[in-house]
């Protein structure tokens, strides 16, 4: 049993440990949370590239004690060439390779503009300090893990197609090893270069030019005017209020109104015990009608037909749920979204937090690796429609769905608490399924998060939409729900991949800091 981690000084959670002690060390060198932040996402890209990049996007929302959140989007945008046109001959837009790789990359601008919130701060750390880990990481090597060699095997036979892949990640033409030296020469380069001439070189300097142009050698749409035009922004956050705390997700494009509407319609269902049937019936019928609501509205955020935060309303939220049987389960499936991402979390001895998502999609996003930059390239454009009428329909400068969302939390007795996970569909529904436990019915967060859990619909590739338990549920649990009209499936799992890589932190009013993380991956809760 792994136990909540605590200390007093600060803390940073990662889906692998080597990105969690590289935020850590930075807080024990007196940098603030968001310094942290941007030193884990760094050492992240390096050492878990199956699940992000510094050629994907992020979001992040930012906690200081007293203030509104500071919600980020570095989203980004699908190139000017990126329409139906460019297409065509294509019956959608293919899901690997240079033809994916279709919209900018945001997350690096995201550092940027969090690092202007820092130096708001006092923040004083250099930037050649925030990513000398990651630096080191890339040029000396980082042994592969465990999901990194499992989904590489996984995926070989297409993403060995795409270019530079093999060169990057295969050994020999080979699957390498769990535990294998990985070093990646070319981006160690890459991120020592922004280290010194700063992190707006990836979009409108030398590095900018070299990526357009060997994007658009290789055949992707994107061109330098993408790069330059590129800017992460600042946003405001939705929010939901709750019996004891405020909820805070990210707008569209992302699905953060899911993860809010899920709680919400929860909380009017009246359940008061964990882990039971009313628990896991009464959240995943809240997450089919937070997934319609969903897929009716949310698209890029200049196209919404209405506003999001309106359908947070008590009004609402008393109707849907009114709508929820708490003895039969609504008819399924429903056309689902995968993805794969990671998330983090840090907190300062100030009691600012930060919670941060990092993705590119599919595992190693299109799997084009750039010759000169070393960099990986997301295939986030590709949850865009072809179909000019269809709700999420590609167009220039258009941002992508995104099932990326950070989640915060400010209880009203001064706890706050950052947390999250990677894993398509089902980031919502972990997320709900680790604030319940937590803050509903008491459980210790590291339990909250080791728990057993469910997914409803597809991720990380699955066909199939039913609902996915993991092996730990009793029996009686599982018949339960199949009684009541669940498409049951048991994993053969006890701790599956399939529910994500979650974690949290929670920072008390007399500061102790929580850390909890995620069994399911390579990760730790770094504290001081």
């Amino acid at each position: 049993m792994i136990h909540t981690r605590r200390s007093y000084g600060g803390m940073c959670v990662a889906p692998h440990h080597l990105a969690a002690e590289a935020g850590r060390d930075v807080l024990k060198e007196g940098g603030n949370a968001v310094e942290a932040m941007v030193a884990a996402a760094a050492t992240i890209a390096v050492a878990y590239p199956h699940m992000n990049a510094i050629g994907g996007d992020g979001f992040w929302l930012i906690h200081e004690p007293g203030k509104p959140p500071v919600a980020i989007d570095a989203c980004g945008a699908a190139a000017g060439l990126a329409d139906p046109g460019y297409y065509t001959g294509y019956d959608g837009i293919p899901e690997r390779g240079p033809l994916a790789a279709l919209t900018m990359a945001g997350t690096v601008d995201g550092w940027r503009e969090a690092l202007v919130v820092s130096e708001s701060w006092g923040g004083k750390l250099p930037l050649s300090r925030l990513l000398s880990d990651a630096v080191a990481h890339a040029r000396q090597g980082v042994a592969v893990s465990r999901s990194q060699q499992a989904l590489t095997a996984k995926h070989e036979a297409v993403l060995a197609e795409s270019p530079g892949f093999a060169e990057a990640f295969l050994s020999g033409g080979e699957v390498p090893e769990e535990g294998a030296r990985l070093r990646q020469p070319r981006l160690a380069n890459t991120l020592e270069r922004l280290a010194h001439a700063g992190l707006e070189d990836f979009y409108r300097g030398d590095l900018a030019q070299s990526m357009a142009t060997d994007l658009e050698a290789l055949g992707s749409p994107l061109r330098c005017e993408d790069f330059t035009n590129y800017h992460a922004q600042r946003v405001t956050p939705l929010k939901l209020a709750l019996k004891d705390a405020t909820l805070y997700n990210l707008p569209a494009p992302t699905q953060g109104l899911a993860s809010l509407l899920i709680l919400g319609l929860f909380e009017r269902l009246g359940v008061c015990e964990a882990n039971g049937f009313a628990h896991l019936h009464g959240l995943i019928e809240s997450t089919k009608r937070a997934f319609l609501l969903r897929d009716r509205y949310v698209t890029d955020p200049q196209r919404l037909s209405v506003e999001l935060q309106m359908l947070l309303e008590d009004a609402v939220l008393d109707e849907q749920a009114a709508t929820i049987s708490m003895q039969e389960a609504r008819p399924w499936p429903h056309e689902s979204a995968s993805g794969d991402t990671i998330w983090m979390g840090a907190v300062d001895s100030k009691g600012r937090a930060v919670s941060f998502i990092q993705s590119i999609y599919w595992e190693f996003g299109s799997g084009v690796v750039l010759p000169e930059s070393g960099v990986l390239w997301q295939n986030r454009g590709i949850s865009f429609s072809l179909d000019p009428a269809a709700l999420r329909a590609l167009g220039p400068g258009r941002k992508p769905f995104h099932t990326l969302n950070p989640a915060l939390a400010r209880f009203r007795d001064g706890r706050t608490l950052v947390y999250g996970t990677m894993g398509g569909e089902g980031q919502p529904q972990t997320q709900a399924a680790v604030f319940s436990r937590y803050a509903r019915f008491g459980m210790p967060l590291q339990e909250a998060v080791t728990a057993p859990r469910w997914l409803l619909g597809r991720t990380w590739g699955d066909s199939s939409t039913n609902l996915k338990l993991e092996s730990r549920f009793p029996g009686s649990l599982v018949e339960a729900l199949r009684k009541a009209g669940h498409d049951v499936e048991v994993l053969d799992e006890a701790f599956s991949d399939t529910m994500g890589h979650a974690g949290g932190i929670v920072h008390h009013p007399d500061g102790l800091v929580e850390g909890a993380h995620d069994p399911r991956s390579d990760g730790g809760a770094a504290g001081y």
